[in-house]
């Protein structure tokens, strides 16, 4: 499974602010006499103006559903020119124009919390980030829209739709959001420069696009205004370890605790020490941490997160009580569905697996459930699963060009992505861009893993060491490491990492897992 510290954690009703005897005023009640309206506020109000009134055409009922199926749609149709890895590109080009020319008209809905809505709004007509986490993310956000449409010197609830905007490009796979977060973000700081919640949004928004030192930078500037924002602490908790800097990490995570502590630390706590191969504590963590729930959209995210660490140990029976706890606080929450999955994969309910993903990537085309897909129809091995699993490829290359063009880095995901399934120079030079960028363990994967595809197993056995140095407990760097190991000639190390790989998680991948399996039986046969 993918990191989790960038997985969007519902933030307490108080959020970005320090506690305080006096309740603090509504967004915007206090704030100075703004500037004339400019051509930027033009634009962003029309912008709220056009998703207002594409809103207002379509039923609330159908509504999630349809948005989402155009999204997929046009994802299938950017893939559907070609299945090879270059055709794509241009491919993706296509469905960039037909973004653009919608004006981002397109709204997806969030996963958290469907049933609730969202009833608490503030005095003033806004609603505060704590409401649109507990709530559904379309209903505040379309709330907000109608508010700033009366109110539009509302620097708050600019900022508050500019963080919502980053939860539905991020949890939705939905990219072009991601410059309507930055213009709402803008405006706000606009209203009122320096302001803490803009400040912290933008934090989320690099984080979101894996511009992680953007994101400490932004992080660091909302703390200096409020030591007590959540969401910058957890960002800048985020960006550290998506940096490699584990250490410094550590240090923000118990920083976290002392000033805000509750779920969304909690959460970002216990991935730190997991990062630390501490799988205890962190097991101890989310439970306390599920314990202390209650909202449905905390109970699914803690859940889900204790399933990844039970799934990372190759405890899978344990892994499927998590997502079932969480999918019953939400039927629709995307990671437990994937991680459902995956976990049913591994314990040999291979039926259920693949229909379980297939219903994911018809919904929302990203990269890990579709490259998951892919595997489970190369190893089903059918007729026609050779094709299926193609299109799931090639479907991985159209979301990242849209995913570019929204400003996001994708060089992990393609770098992951091309090195077992297409163009491996390409995994070779995404690789290299990204750990010119962070040097974490994950990147260190990566980069060894594209060198050992294009033939250079020297040049990758240093990164693959680092990528296991910190003692993080994850079967896929120890299968990468001891392929290549093998590859360098160095047999027992080599038997060592496959055995460790197999014995941690033995269903970690359908073709990975084959594949260790049969390298290892091959040196048991040559000892």
């Amino acid at each position: 499974m993918p990191p989790r510290t960038t997985d969007s954690t519902p933030e307490r009703p108080d959020d970005d602010r320090a506690p305080s005897k006096a309740p603090e005023p509504c967004a915007g009640d206090d704030a100075p006499t703004p500037p004339r309206a400019d051509e930027g506020e033009a634009e962003d109000l029309a912008d709220v103006e056009a998703e207002g009134k594409e809103e207002e055409r379509e039923g609330e009922g159908d509504k999630a559903e349809a948005d989402s199926g155009r999204r997929v749609v046009a994802v299938r149709r950017a893939a559907d020119g070609g299945r090879r890895w270059r055709a794509l590109h241009l491919a993706g080009c296509a469905v960039l124009l037909a973004v653009a020319v919608t004006g981002g008209a397109i709204a997806v809905g969030g996963v958290q919390d469907r049933g609730a809505g969202v009833d608490a709004v503030s005095a003033a007509g806004a609603l505060s980030p704590g409401d649109l986490a507990r709530g559904d993310l379309d209903a505040g956000i379309a709330s907000l829209q109608k508010h700033l449409r009366a109110q539009p010197k509302d620097f708050g609830s600019w900022a508050t739709l500019g963080v919502a905007y980053v939860e539905q490009a991020r949890t939705k796979g939905d990219p072009s959001r991601y410059p309507q977060a930055q213009r709402a973000l803008k405006r706000s700081l606009g209203l009122k420069p320096g302001n803490d919640q803009a400040l912290a949004g933008q934090a989320a928004l690099a984080a979101a696009r894996h511009d992680f030192p953007g994101a400490l930078t932004q992080a660091d500037r909302a703390l200096k205004q409020n030591p007590y924002n959540e969401r910058a602490l957890c960002t800048r908790i985020d960006a550290l370890v998506e940096l490699g800097r584990y250490d410094d990490a550590a240090k923000a995570a118990d920083t976290a605790d002392d000033r805000r502590p509750g779920i969304p630390v909690f959460t970002r706590y216990a991935y730190v020490r997991e990062l630390r191969g501490d799988v205890r504590t962190a097991r101890e963590v989310l439970e306390r941490a599920l314990g202390s729930a209650h909202a449905p959209a905390d109970v699914a995210y803690v859940a889900t997160a204790l399933g990844q660490l039970a799934w990372n140990q190759g405890e899978y029976k344990t892994a499927l009580d998590h997502y079932a706890r969480a999918l019953a606080a939400d039927d629709a929450y995307l990671p437990a569905l994937e991680g459902r999955a995956r976990a049913q994969a591994a314990s040999g309910e291979r039926t259920a697996a693949v229909r379980g993903l297939e219903q994911v990537v018809a919904r929302f085309p990203l990269p890990g459930p579709l490259v998951a897909l892919g595997e489970l129809y190369e190893d089903r091995g059918g007729d026609g699963d050779r094709a299926k699993a193609g299109d799931q490829y090639a479907l991985v290359d159209a979301w990242t060009a849209l995913a570019r063009a929204g400003g996001a880095n994708t060089d992990l995901e393609t770098a992951l992505a091309a090195a077992d399934h297409g163009d491996e120079k390409e995994a070779l030079r995404a690789a290299r861009a990204e750990w010119d960028r962070r040097h974490s363990v994950h990147t260190a994967d990566a980069l060894a893993w594209a060198l050992h595809v294009n033939g250079r197993d020297e040049e990758a056995l240093p990164y693959a060491r680092r990528a296991t140095a910190t003692g993080y407990r994850n079967a896929v760097f120890l299968y990468h490491r001891g392929v290549i190991e093998r590859a360098t000639g160095d047999k027992r190390e080599a038997r060592t990492h496959l055995k460790a790989a197999l014995d941690l998680n033995p269903g970690f991948s359908p073709l990975g897992a084959r594949e260790a399996r049969t390298a290892l039986k091959d040196l048991e046969g040559n000892r």
